[in-house]
């Protein structure tokens, strides 16, 4: 079953600091503005919309009401307008909290409550350091404020181009304690940039673009990332686009961020935001004005959750996002979605009576949402069915969903296909049949099949053993979840093995390979060990790696959705996946794979089939890739390079290895290089030998190596070509040539006299040819006897 969802009030304003004024205010027309708990949950925070004096127009008041000074706040007219109430990381004793209130001219006070006093005014700061300057967004990130601050332009009739981007992006320190405040030094992170929004997650700053005047910045996102001083580029509809450390002030202009993406920008639809949050994973959640919900990781890429109901919203129509654990719980228009953040499943859609409704923190229950009404405060928590072992629904109903998916792929038909009319159907019979089997076979964990169609029952013992493997491995995830911290780790890279031998044998796609990319970014270890076990991985007793995997997983390796067929959302093809594991854990191993990948392309796909790899990126070169983005080059990455070029045994990349052991100067290895692939192909024979006689006459690093590199020579080569490639070469002199140069690196004609002897005492390729002729006993051969 779903959890089902119990809706419980736990007050009802009594037991509140100021309940009753709360209550009343709630009750109002108009309501609050603004209602806030502290991340403890200790307090709560009221910002009035329509207030009238002496009333306070900020509130901050304990929940229990234990004692102490509440926050009261007012101003007169014409004050400059609030722009952020936030609560800031105390470095206090238990039980305090700090509250910053930011004005649009930047003016902040620092209010500090501790138990034995309450609220009181610590110290009243300025933000920022002109005077003409204006806060337009402002938020907390541990001990430091970031804002997005308005600089405007002396002249007042500049041009509207530039007057777009006037504003900055700027951070500060701000260390509360008992003692005062500690305010460090304004720090730009982004100048020259247009208007942005700035949401504040554990680990990043989210910049999102406050209004759609400029057609060219309303199209991406911007991600800072203050531990790496990096900014990430991305768009909900290309995903990541590029990232950019800054190491200093002059890199740090927004104009010059975009210089190398101005091409793929423009081709990018506008942002679709109606409302956005973020989420207590560290993503950002976004309301499209279709209802659309989706999530921006902070590397970039972007997932869909959900689908909000009742068609295209409006621009005054308020979203309320929350997450509570993995539940993100969405309040539209009297209506309250709860949905796991991680599958996109809905678990509860309940209508709520009351007319306004703010949500709560509720410290320590995730399983729990807490929400502030006209009638009090209440608690949505979770109650789970008493057997849990049962199968759930949901089961059976994903059993329906991958079927639709699956027929949809295949129907020539335009029309949707949905679960009830697979249900009701009675077309498509696989579906039904398997979710009559696991309502069955799981509820009856011992006893024998009853109650089963015939035809069922016999499907129910061929699919006896993928019924065990799904419970053994239900049981695998309880023990993950139960398990003591030592265990944990065991418990995952037996779970990750199961997971990606799973999809393995299951078609390669791009949902699949999705999943398999999340999987290697969360437990790399654990994904190298399973994929070593899938492939049957090992070294021989001569030291050569061997596989033992079926042709069947091998095309899945190899195969699957292309990096041009997932697009550029961060997620890689399986062999890209599969090499980033080997340079990660077992870097020497890689070019013996890449070998063995070759071998096994032979046998899976037909010669030059075009839906094989090799009918695409040859292989070598898709290793290469994975190794050209490793973010530190070392000289163990050319010689990694060097084993991928030479594994192939394609004749362009064993010139291309030659030509890098050329420019590294290393003579032996090169000589060895030639000796082994010229044996390959004479034409290869050719342009190894070639290549090296010209680099012969440029140099004399190559001269102890003659006596191995001559009888390379290939046999259609005469002298006069030898000397035609030798003086194309020859090095240009800036003196004209004397008989005898004191230099000792020219070339002589006693180093050329062995290569030209051989030449010339070799045979000629006609005379083989005719040599069983002219060596015949008698010649011209006799006249036949005539016939009388």
């Amino acid at each position: 079953m779903k959890p089902a969802g119990m809706l419980r009030q736990v007050s009802d304003f009594s037991d509140l600091g100021r309940g009753h004024w709360l209550q009343e205010l709630l009750r109002q027309g108009e309501g609050p503005s603004h209602v806030q708990s502290s991340p403890d949950g200790q307090h709560l925070l009221v910002l009035q919309k329509n207030w009238q004096p002496p009333l306070p127009q900020v509130v901050a008041f304990q929940r229990h009401g234990l004692g102490g000074a509440d926050l009261e706040r007012n101003w007169q007219q014409p004050q400059p307008a609030l722009v952020g109430l936030l609560f800031l990381q105390s470095s206090g004793t238990l039980g305090s909290s700090s509250l910053a209130l930011v004005w649009e001219h930047g003016r902040t006070e620092v209010w500090h409550f501790t138990v034995a006093v309450g609220w009181q005014l610590l110290q009243t700061l300025e933000l920022c350091q002109g005077a003409r300057a204006r806060i337009v967004s402002v938020c907390s990130q541990g001990a430091s404020l970031v804002w997005c601050e308005e600089r405007p332009p002396l002249d007042a009739h500049s041009d509207m181009s530039k007057c777009a981007f006037r504003f900055c992006i700027c951070t500060r320190a701000l260390e509360v304690g008992e003692q005062g405040v500690r305010l460090g030094t304004v720090r730009i992170v982004l100048h020259n940039s247009p208007e942005y929004q700035v949401l504040a997650s554990p680990q990043h700053i989210f910049l999102v673009p406050a209004t759609a005047s400029f057609a060219t910045t309303s199209k991406f996102l911007l991600i800072w990332h203050p531990e790496k001083a990096k900014l990430t580029l991305t768009a909900p509809s290309a995903g990541f686009i590029h990232s950019k450390v800054l190491h200093s002030s002059s890199e740090s202009d927004f104009r010059k961020l975009l210089l190398g993406s101005v091409g793929l920008l423009s081709g990018l639809a506008p942002l679709d935001i109606h409302t956005s949050a973020v989420s207590n994973s560290g993503g950002l959640l976004l309301v499209s004005t279709k209802g659309t919900v989706n999530m921006v990781e902070p590397d970039g890429t972007q997932r869909h959750i959900f689908d909000l109901e009742g068609g295209p919203l409006a621009q005054g129509s308020p979203v309320q996002l929350k997450t509570f654990g993995s539940i993100l719980a969405c309040m539209l228009a009297g209506v309250l979605y709860l949905v796991d953040q991680n599958s996109g499943r809905l678990i509860e859609k309940k209508i709520l009576s009351m007319k306004e409704v703010h949500f709560l923190e509720s410290p320590g229950e995730e399983d729990s949402i807490q929400l502030l009404t006209q009638t009090g405060i209440y608690s949505f928590s979770f109650s789970r069915p008493e057997d849990s072992s049962r199968p759930e629904p949901c089961l059976v109903e994903m059993v329906f969903e991958e079927a639709c998916k699956y027929y949809q792929r295949r129907s020539l038909s335009s029309s949707k296909l949905t679960v009830e009319k697979l249900k009701k159907g009675g077309v498509f019979q696989a579906p039904v049949a398997l979710a009559a089997i696991l309502q069955h076979s799981l509820h009856q964990k011992q006893k024998p099949a009853r109650g089963l169609q015939d035809s069922y029952a016999k499907l129910l013992g061929t699919m006896g053993l993928e019924l065990q493997s799904y419970m053994s491995l239900e049981l695998l995830k309880t023990c993950v979840v139960c398990a003591p911290e030592s265990e944990v780790e065991s418990y995952c890279e037996e779970l990750v093995e199961q997971e990606v031998s799973r999809v393995l044998h299951s078609d390669m796609d791009k949902d699949n390979l999705t999943y398999l990319n999340s999987v290697f970014a969360s437990f790399p270890k654990a994904a190298w060990k399973a994929t070593r076990s899938c492939l049957q991985l090992q070294q021989n007793g001569d030291g050569l790696l061997v596989a033992r995997a079926t042709p069947e997983v091998w095309k899945k390796v190899l195969g699957g959705p292309q990096q041009e067929e997932v697009g550029q959302n961060g997620v890689v093809p399986l062999f890209e996946l599969i090499c980033a594991s080997f340079l990660r854990f077992k870097p020497k191993w890689l070019p013996s794979f890449v070998e063995l990948t070759q071998q096994y392309v032979s046998i899976s796909w037909g010669y030059s089939s075009k839906e094989g790899p090799e009918g695409r990126v040859p292989l070598y070169k898709r290793a290469l890739g994975v190794l050209a983005k490793k973010n530190k080059h070392s000289e163990a990455d050319d010689e990694m390079e060097l084993e991928l070029l030479l594994c192939s045994k394609r004749p362009k990349a064993v010139l291309q290895a030659l030509h890098l052991l050329i420019r590294l100067k290393r003579w032996q290895r090169v000589v060895e290089v030639a000796e082994k692939f010229s044996k390959l192909s004479p034409l290869l024979n050719k342009e190894i030998f070639t290549t090296l006689l010209a680099e012969f006459a440029q140099h004399r690093e190559l001269d102890p190596y003659l006596e191995m590199l001559w009888p390379l020579c290939p046999a259609e080569l005469t002298a006069s070509d030898i000397l035609t490639v030798v003086l194309e070469h020859l090095p240009h002199s800036q003196e004209d040539p004397v008989p005898f140069s004191s230099e000792g690196n020219q070339l002589t004609v006693g180093l050329l006299k062995p290569l030209l002897q051989r030449v010339v005492q070799r045979p000629c390729v006609q005379n083989e040819m005719y040599s069983d002729a002219l060596q015949s006993p008698t010649f011209p051969p006799p006249t036949p006897p005539r016939e009388h």
